[in-house]
């Protein structure tokens, strides 16, 4: 090593010391028209948080609260997409039609129970919503009757499909300046059309 290197300064951690975080700074309002990818969550710019099938829904829980999201994405070992989990399945039907299903308690219901699989998930092309506006998203949603879709992507043919983003109807909702008052998704659209009709 004929280079001479230099030792960096150092110090302590100071105490209260918190650490960055991956931030996608969405506009706060769009429109209908606006791009579409001013309504998707880019997992190339945040961390897409995740949870494997056989921890329990209170856990799952916990990680929604502590990283401040509504859906994680349900994973094996090997990061293989396996469905999704969301607030709305935590705190929805599904845990007590399985507890009354399986005679289990609610600390025993995990999340492979009440997770959507990934064979029920339906996916849009990164592509497409590259020339889509938030309008046709709010569209398919509506159509799909969900609350949430993925976007994915392939780095080349014959690849497996990589999960790109996600659009999230309450992130839409929030960014469309719509105060939605319930979790039932038919409600929910026609609530969404009233207000943006005025």
């Amino acid at each position: 090593m004929s280079e001479l290197y230099h030792i960096l300064p150092s110090g302590h951690l100071e105490s209260g010391a918190t650490f960055h975080k991956p931030v996608q700074n969405l506009p706060e309002r769009v429109t209908l028209n606006s791009p579409a990818l001013d309504v998707m969550t880019d997992f190339k710019i945040v961390t897409a948080y995740t949870i494997f099938p056989l921890e329990s829904i209170e856990e799952a829980q916990h990680k929604m609260i502590h990283r401040g999201v509504r859906l994680l994405l349900v994973v094996d070992a090997k990061n293989t997409l396996l469905g999704l989990v969301t607030s709305t399945d935590l705190m929805g039907e599904k845990p007590m039609q399985v507890i009354q299903n399986t005679g289990c308690t609610h600390v025993e219901v995990l999340v492979q129970d009440i997770m959507t699989p990934g064979d029920k998930l339906e996916v849009i092309c990164m592509n497409d919503v590259e020339r889509a506006r938030a309008g046709d998203v709010l569209a398919t949603l509506k159509a799909s009757g969900r609350q949430h879709a993925l976007v994915v992507d392939r780095s080349a043919p014959g690849l497996p499909q990589k999960v790109r983003g996600i659009l999230s109807l309450s992130r839409l909702t929030r960014q469309l300046g719509v105060t939605v008052q319930t979790a039932e998704i038919a409600r929910t659209f026609a609530e969404i059309e009233t207000h943006l009709a005025h």
